[in-house]
């Protein structure tokens, strides 16, 4: 196990490594290590390209108290710690802006499609959540459905944030959230993405969960975060509903009018 010195370095590698690639620029993002009794958090309002170990602030694990340091923590805190409660297997969290990832994310696009083998493999789909006030409870209510079932995530018109059992796994994940948002993109310009087929889907998951690389709570990854939510015997009850257009159109209007009637 590494010790807090160690780790503190790490952090700044890693805050460095961001900063170069392009994922962050000025004060944006943040990262963090959680320790068995504390949380090592990068400071607020400091470009991460120039961190040094002394500015890394300690804090208790529900990050009420400053344990060390001369600087405030991130004022993004409240996004980590709701990943460590939810994900007791995390240890390290990474939030970037890399901008291809923030690009899908502004657009209101998750990195749902299973195009690339690895990706499936070793990450799974990357969803999107809604959007929510950077450093509120709107942000993390958006996020917690979400984060339990998966290793990355896009945030509605923010950025995007990885995790892991160590650092080195979730900024690793950040990279691949990126390389996979170019790829995606590239796909589209060249005429448009092709997905990997469904049988060739459930080969992937079965590989990944016989190698190690996710287990089976992490299935939804790519067959949809939704369909998690149901049931053997509610997808095979599911009824399929097909409506013309003006029907469509005539039920929306409908019940635009029964919601200005209870007004």
């Amino acid at each position: 196990m590494k010790s807090e010195k160690d780790l503190k370095l790490q952090i700044v590698e890693i805050g460095r490594h961001l900063y170069n690639r392009g994922f962050i620029a000025a004060g944006d993002g943040n990262i963090s290590v959680r320790l068995d009794d504390s949380i090592l958090t990068t400071p607020r309002s400091v470009c991460k390209g120039f961190l040094t170990p002394d500015m890394i602030v300690k804090v208790s694990l529900d990050g009420k108290q400053k344990l060390e340091g001369d600087r405030d923590a991130s004022s993004e805190l409240p996004m980590h710690l709701l990943i460590y409660e939810e994900r007791h297997d995390v240890r390290a969290v990474v939030h970037a802006h890399p901008p291809c990832g923030t690009g899908y994310a502004a657009a209101g696009q998750a990195l749902d499609k299973a195009l690339v083998s690895e990706v499936v493999l070793t990450l799974g789909c990357i969803p999107l959540a809604a959007y929510g006030t950077p450093s509120t409870n709107e942000l993390t209510d958006a996020m917690r459905p979400l984060v339990k079932y998966h290793d990355a995530l896009l945030m509605a018109n923010h950025g995007a944030v990885a995790y892991g059992s160590d650092l080195e796994t979730a900024h690793g994940r950040m990279e691949t959230l990126e390389h996979v948002a170019r790829i995606s993109l590239v796909a589209r310009l060249l005429g448009g993405e092709r997905e990997l087929s469904r049988e060739n889907i459930d080969k992937l998951i079965d590989l990944r969960e016989k190698s190690g690389y996710m287990s089976s709570d992490k299935r939804c990854q790519v067959c949809g975060f939704m369909n998690t939510h149901l049931t053997e015997n509610d997808r095979e009850n599911e009824e399929v509903i097909s409506l013309k257009k003006s029907e469509l159109v005539e039920l929306v209007k409908r019940a635009s009018q029964l919601v200005l009637a209870a007004k």
